[in-house]
């Protein structure tokens, strides 16, 4: 393990991603990841980021994992609100920005505000599955909403980039709490997640990496990342989630542990209500102090979901910021390359300021300030307007001691049945999202253009930042100080 106090770290957000909305009685709200970006910033972590822009993914990224008729059906629910139409074109006239092309207004010019708008065509025959076959718009659980499909390639194109910015070795940590999306499987919806933004970075690292480590932190089991890389031990799975008395989704009993080649690759440490930081810390430590120990993965993703914290509208766990934030500090000391991802968070408000800190952790810096007043969103934090909220008084914690050390021996007894470390030869290295990219070369810094970073952002930001724009695909946006 190394605490490496200067590491390099990938930011990755998009400014139209918090307005993307599933509904107002719908637990599921963008919105936070605007709100943690706004702290972000707010705070002044950014100085300390490389801040890149999200892009959406293209229907041929997104089909490494998911079936074509699935994406081509998700495809109709694109935005249709004139107001980021407005948005995009007054970005375009700004001087020196290049990033919003042409193709973008086409795209959009073809939206009706009633009627769906189709991204690629959609073949129609006899064959082709009725919707409800991918419970999109099936259940309160996962609506159909307008940008639906925008939404979730902007999450699965911050997720790819910051796979790249790993492999490329341009950070050591990458962030994007737009992605974390695990419920989603190869061909329908689940859990409000609609593409497996995490299936399709993983398979991205993989191309360099021959093993990677998948952590899930969220209080939902990482049902749909699990079932992806079930049959493989390229991949180890490792999700701490809630489970019993019909937690969603169900799954994630610790007997359940991988098949074929995957066998005790798939490792559950199913947990009960009341899970405190000392008991979760804990545990965390010790299993995850064994997988990297045993199976050295040369990659961590870690899913971040902050449904985990106490007061959640979901979760069952009484967990602090800083507790949550205990396991994203202990796996940020291996020297490993890591990609931090979001999840889960109902109660908006604690979400911004889990993701926020662990921002911060991630910098090696611990804040613990106020609430800034120049943050616009300032009076969700009410009433004491304090980064880190206090846990609930007087709530049993129904995790036991013993029960918890049956748990660590069993993942102990799967660890020593797999082969330490495999080594897997690569025959052919597989097609990368990337293709015309070597990932040896670093971008030249003097293709980037200037602007500001209140021009990108908004008037409410401190004026005079400068930050870097790159005219490909992936926007690099700033370029830590």
């Amino acid at each position: 393990m190394q605490n490496d106090t200067n590491k390099r770290v990938a930011y990755f957000y998009h400014p139209q991603i918090g307005r993307y909305h599933y509904g107002k009685e719908h637990p599921m709200k963008p919105k936070r990841i605007a709100m943690a970006h706004n702290l972000i910033v707010n705070y002044g972590l950014y100085r300390n980021l490389d801040v890149y822009m999200n892009r959406q993914a293209s229907l041929k990224e997104m089909e490494k994992f998911h079936e074509p008729e699935y994406l081509q059906y998700l495809s109709q629910f694109t935005s249709v609100r004139s107001q980021i139409v407005n948005e995009y074109q007054h970005y375009n006239q700004q001087p020196n920005i290049t990033h919003f092309t042409s193709h973008i207004y086409n795209e959009f010019d073809l939206l009706d505000y009633n009627i769906p708008h189709t991204h690629e065509p959609i073949e129609t025959n006899n064959n082709y599955p009725q919707p409800n076959s991918f419970r999109v718009g099936d259940s309160t659980d996962n609506p159909s909403f307008p940008g639906l499909y925008d939404f979730c390639q902007l999450s699965a194109g911050g997720s790819i980039d910051a796979a790249h910015v790993l492999i490329s070795q341009d950070a050591e940590i990458a962030i994007n709490y737009s992605g974390g999306l695990h419920h989603a499987k190869k061909r329908e919806a689940s859990g409000f997640c609609y593409v497996n933004d995490i299936v399709i970075a993983i398979l991205e690292l993989l191309r360099v990496h021959q093993r990677v480590l998948y952590v899930d932190i969220d209080v939902h089991h990482g049902d749909g990342v699990e079932e992806a890389f079930l049959l493989t031990n390229r991949v180890m799975t490792c999700s701490f989630h809630q489970y019993g008395d019909d937690f969603f989704p169900g799954s994630g009993d610790i007997d359940s542990y991988g098949e074929g080649l995957g066998r005790y690759h798939a490792l559950n440490i199913p947990l009960k209500i009341g899970m405190n930081d000392e008991t979760f810390t804990e545990i965390f430590q010790k299993i995850i102090t064994q997988v990297m120990d045993i199976y050295r993965p040369e990659a961590v993703v870690l899913q971040c979901g902050a449904d985990s914290l106490c007061h959640d509208r979901l979760g069952g766990y009484n967990l602090s910021t800083k507790g949550h934030g205990a396991c994203v500090e202990f796996m940020i000391k291996y020297s490993v390359p890591i990609l931090v991802l979001g999840g889960g968070g109902y109660t908006i408000q604690n979400v911004a300021r889990c993701w926020a800190y662990e921002t911060g952790l991630c910098l090696n810096k611990k804040i613990d300030a106020p609430i800034p007043t120049s943050e616009i969103y300032y009076e969700y934090y009410a009433p004491d307007y304090k980064l880190h909220f206090p846990i609930k008084q007087n709530v049993e914690n129904k995790n036991k001691k013993e029960e918890l050390q049956r748990i660590v021996e069993k993942i102990y007894g799967y660890l020593k049945s797999i082969e330490p470390a495999p080594g897997i030869c690569f025959h052919d290295l597989p097609q990368s999202f990337y293709p015309e990219i070597n990932v040896e070369e670093e971008i030249n810094p003097d293709q980037r253009y200037e602007q500001t970073l209140n021009q990108f952002e908004g008037s409410h930001y401190e004026e005079g930042n400068e930050i870097l724009v790159d005219p490909s695909n992936g926007f690099s946006i700033h370029r830590r100080e």
